[in-house]
């Protein structure tokens, strides 16, 4: 029998119908043996796919060593539900604010009483505590995601503890008001010139419960790997730092999961010269890595024309999910899927 060389692939299915969500799964051959993860689960219907397609592509008797929900939006949490119900599971990572009900409850001026507390939480992460229960119900181990922890071959570089704390108060007392109006080109249809970016992750941010999102970091048969879940510019300066610290090489990622669905509310020019390197002259070659970004075809939110120009701007090769988009090293297994065709550098500006 021929032992197959190891090997890392990373599938990201396209998830939702409409809107965007993030479902992902890793095969990682080491050693003869899989180790597979599922980093977020999609809407509710897409974790029929994720289950088909572990099945289908890591072989009919696998089950899943790590599941990690990276923060607790549905778009990445209610297709876990299936996967859940359907596979055998190790452990499942998530972060549950009322685990720490004793740090927060200083936090929560109106609650005195742990219970209440407790309880109040689990009624505003109604999709974490189904998880949770679930979980329990299958004898599946549950864990939190803090800075530092590992998860199989990856590092949690975020969120560190305090930093969650003090982004659930955030989101409690301080909802933010998504901004619902369509992108549009302006009307007299002005058009980017080479390295201009127009991101808002700086001023604007995005919201606190994308900013708890596990950041997870991996080199696996030379290939570094950063996902990023809905991370905004304080969570990736917060991993970077974190990794710094533990004296990880993470400088240029091989692949990059773009944050939140291409959203320009989750990166800033300074965070991504810091991650990705700083913007190339125009005709400067492309180089072999990899942007991708979990976008639906029919999101027409996502992605944002000023991220893509953002990633192309550092030579990165940007891609969005239509259909699944599989990255792999070397040696992994042929599946005969057609071969990707990066997105163009988009011209036009949005307002």
């Amino acid at each position: 029998m021929i032992q197959m060389t190891d090997f890392v692939e990373i599938d990201f299915i396209l998830a939702g119908e409409k809107g965007s969500g993030d479902a992902i799964a890793i095969r990682h051959h080491r050693g003869g043996s899989d180790f597979i993860y599922v980093i977020d689960g999609g809407y509710t219907n897409d974790g029929r796919k994720i289950v088909d397609h572990i099945h289908e592509y890591y072989g009919d008797n696998s089950s899943i060593d790590h599941i990690v929900l990276t923060h607790p939006d549905s778009d990445h949490a209610s297709g876990l539900v299936t996967v859940i119900e359907e596979m055998q599971v190790g452990c499942l990572w998530m972060n549950r604010p009322w685990m720490h009900v004793d740090q927060l409850m200083p936090m929560f001026e109106r609650y005195q009483d742990r219970d209440r507390l407790t309880a109040r939480l689990k009624r505003d992460f109604p999709k974490v505590a189904e998880l949770e229960k679930l979980a329990f119900s299958k004898g599946i181990q549950v864990q939190n995601a803090f800075s530092g922890n590992t998860i199989g071959g990856f590092t949690v570089l975020s969120p560190r503890k305090d930093t969650y704390f003090q982004l659930i108060v955030e989101s409690d007392k301080t909802p933010v008001q998504v901004d619902k109006r369509t992108a549009k080109l302006a009307k007299s249809m002005s058009y980017a010139i080479w390295g201009e970016e127009n991101l808002k992750g700086d001023a604007e941010g995005t919201s606190p419960e994308n900013e708890t999102s596990i950041v997870q970091f991996a080199e696996m048969c030379g290939k570094k790997i950063l996902l990023t879940g809905d991370a905004g510019v304080r969570a990736l300066n917060e991993a970077y730092q974190a990794a710094c610290r533990m004296g990880k090489s993470v400088d240029s990622p091989d692949w990059f999961q773009v944050p939140h669905h291409g959203s320009r509310r989750n990166v800033s020019t300074n965070v991504l010269n810091t991650w990705l390197g700083q913007k190339l002259p125009r005709n400067a070659p492309q180089r072999e890595k990899l942007a991708i970004i979990s976008a639906n075809p029919n999101d027409t939110e996502h992605p944002k024309r000023a991220v893509i120009r953002a990633m192309i701007h550092r030579g990165r090769n940007v891609y969005r999910t239509e259909g699944t988009f599989c990255t792999h090293s070397g040696n992994a297994p042929p599946r005969n899927w057609r071969q990707a065709i990066p997105l163009e550098y988009p011209r036009e500006q949005e307002d």
